[in-house]
């Protein structure tokens, strides 16, 4: 696959290793993510479609995405 482009089927990835949060629960409620082969970005995935589309970030936007979880940017979606 010469390009991955959002919304290609995560089935269609090249062999990753998908990860979730030990925070994540048995019911299925999760997100799962994994570093794309040769740099090409970070795909993300729902664990309930796992054959489903996968978004594609670079990873500057995830770095961007977690350093402001972890300033709390994003708390207010928790209420």
């Amino acid at each position: 696959m010469s390009q991955i482009v959002n919304g290609t089927p995560a089935g269609q990835l090249p062999v990753v290793a998908w990860q979730k949060s030990r925070r994540s629960n048995p019911s299925g409620n999760c997100v799962e993510v994994a570093e794309l082969p040769g740099g090409a970005g970070i795909a993300v995935r729902n664990s309930r479609d796992p054959e489903g589309p996968a978004l594609i970030y670079t990873t500057e936007e995830i770095a961007a995405f977690i350093l402001g979880a972890r300033d709390g940017d994003f708390d207010h979606l928790l209420s």
